[in-house]
């Protein structure tokens, strides 16, 4: 997923499983009747501004994208907030995941320039007041507060994401069965992450009754969409024949595709734990995993994945 930053993923014992993050460039809109991204692209910076000084908040959530990412602005942390805290206030769901995502991370600027809030109102705080491109601080609490209004609304990232802040215990106390509860209300709506990480829940029996087939099921349903991590976890389960029987070149075929995927860190772990599962192979089962991964093509959100 594109985003203007990296959050973090963390491995969950020695089977590589990961929980993840949807992270999405801000600009865009998930409710059906709001402009499409290229619709909002359109636009010229001025016109955005002259509705979004309108008061229209799909206008000035787009604002809040544009000095976030300096997208035909000068980038600008402290007015990003400012724009996408008025489109919040008035219900937009966009807006409100928007804020949960740069408190969620944190962004910008040295350790003694940042944007600070008080009682609501953006100010500024180190350097100069005209250092405009300040540190954004951050914050799990006013992430989950952000998340969870979206979330509410049925924002899928925002539910995903707030499944997240429940499993690691960030801005709440730590609760697997309230992380499974919103990862469950996004994996429903097609989000890739949230799909793989209660997959990872099912796996590792956190907040469910452990069920390996229920685990296989949401890794595949990731895997489809072309999730590296539900991909490489889905492999696992056909190498130890866990929900599914044990097949090697199923498990290679995921794996592969898991390590092209995939980028850093976890490609060399995803690459190892294929390479492992190669050494257990026969020239030709990796020839025919090696086959299938180049045919292989994703499916789009929302259509069935076969059971294999």
């Amino acid at each position: 997923m594109n985003s203007f930053w990296s959050i973090a993923r963390f491995t969950a014992c020695s089977a590589a499983l990961l929980l993840t993050r949807s992270v999405l460039a801000p600009l865009l809109a998930c409710e059906q009747e709001k402009e499409t991204p290229d619709q909002k692209t359109a636009k010229s910076p001025s016109a955005i501004r002259r509705s979004a000084e309108e008061g229209d908040a799909v206008a000035q959530d787009h604002l809040g994208h544009m000095y976030e990412g300096g997208h035909g602005v000068p980038q600008d942390y402290a007015e990003a907030i400012r724009w996408y805290r008025k489109a919040a206030e008035q219900g937009d769901a966009d807006a409100q995941y928007n804020l949960g995502l740069l408190y969620d991370g944190g962004h910008g600027g040295s350790q003694d320039a940042f944007v600070a809030l008080d009682n609501g109102r953006v100010v500024e705080q180190g350097d100069s007041a005209s250092s405009r491109v300040q540190r954004v601080p951050q914050d799990y609490a006013e992430a989950v507060r952000w998340y969870r209004k979206a979330a509410e609304q049925g924002h899928a990232y925002a539910q995903s994401n707030l499944g997240v802040m429940y499993a690691e215990g960030h801005g709440v106390p730590q609760d697997y069965a309230e992380a499974v509860r919103w990862y469950r209300k996004a994996a429903e709506q097609g989000d890739a992450d949230a799909q793989g990480n209660l997959g990872v829940m099912y796996d590792l029996g956190r907040g469910v009754l452990r069920d390996y087939a229920e685990a296989v099921r949401w890794y595949r349903k990731a895997a489809e969409q072309g999730d590296a991590a539900a991909q490489n976890n889905l492999g696992l389960m056909y190498e130890r024949g866990r929900g599914v029987p044990r097949d090697y070149v199923q498990g290679y075929l995921w794996m592969d595709l898991g390590v092209s995927r995939s980028s850093g860190d976890a490609r060399r772990e995803f690459a190892a734990k294929r390479d492992s599962l190669g050494g257990k192979m026969t020239p030709q089962q990796i020839a025919e995993a090696r086959r299938l991964a180049v045919e292989w093509k994703p499916k789009p959100m929302g259509t069935p994945a076969e059971d294999r």
